[in-house]
């Protein structure tokens, strides 16, 4: 779905920009959780970015910006959504690119020399944690958004199609409910002003897609699909949630490009 580090990402690049307050990031970050903290990972990292370390009170995400605009007064951030056998976007081997990897999002301060990570660490709790990123390598090539919806769009038919030979819908006959129903209860994420219309169009469908994705997922070997029927699901499921990681990098790039370039007034 779409997920706070993406919501951090265009929030944080928008208020470097001078096109946001500090305020709307936080106001952003809300409904992915009722409370959300930073705590650098290291005492490397701790030094770097004068944010509380290992064995400390964590501290707010009003810090984490203060120790971005610290470190660069302009910059962007950069989306990772990385994945095992996808690592797009990943600055390398190294303890940021380990978590992400896990969590499964982050986002780079490329020019501030870190990255965050959040995960829950309590009901209602979202832990950012800070990792020092020396050499955030080459800004990846990102796909065109146009050619990335052109792709979701076929992988839309391609779930549907998949769906239905897997015979997720027989052995769950209330899946298009829970689909809609799992849609219903994500947060509702907020955007700055001015978002490009395909932005938002193109992160609607990954969100419906992945909704698609986590119902095709949902039977484990030994319920109602046999271990080799799992496996040809996951096989067949995962060029889906690549294309649906591929279109919310290309959308929150695109975004970032956009909310960067409005003259400040």
């Amino acid at each position: 779905m779409s997920c706070a580090s993406a919501t951090l990402a265009v929030w944080a690049s928008a208020w470097l920009a001078g096109v946001a307050a500090p305020d709307d990031v936080l106001d952003a970050l809300a409904p992915w959780s009722e409370a959300h903290d930073v705590l650098a990972a290291d005492d490397e990292t701790a030094t770097l970015t004068a944010l509380p370390g290992p064995g400390t009170a964590p501290t707010s995400t009003t810090m984490l910006l203060a120790a971005v605009r610290r470190a660069t007064p302009r910059g962007q951030a950069r989306l990772v959504l990385p994945a095992p056998g996808d690592v797009r976007g990943l600055p390398g081997p190294g303890r940021f690119s380990r978590e992400a990897t896990t969590a499964g999002e982050g986002v780079l301060f490329p020019d501030a020399g870190f990255g965050v990570v959040p995960g829950p660490i309590a009901d209602g709790v979202v832990r950012w944690s800070v990792h020092a990123v020396p050499d955030p390598g080459p800004v990846p090539e990102c796909v065109a958004l146009g050619e990335a919806e052109r792709e979701l769009r076929g992988q839309v038919r391609n779930a549907a199609a998949v769906l239905t030979d897997l015979g997720v819908a027989r052995h769950r006959p209330g899946v298009r409910e829970e689909i809609a129903a799992a849609l219903r209860r994500r947060p509702r994420a907020l955007w700055p002003d001015g978002m490009p219309p395909q932005v938002l169009r193109v992160l609607q469908q990954a969100d419906e897609v992945d909704a698609i994705l986590s119902a095709a997922a949902g039977d484990e070997p030994g319920g109602a699909l046999s271990a080799s029927a799992a496996e040809a699901r996951s096989d067949a499921l995962r060029p889906i949630a690549t294309a649906v990681r591929q279109a919310r990098r290309a959308a929150v790039a695109e975004a970032v490009r956009v909310l960067v370039s409005v003259p400040r007034s």
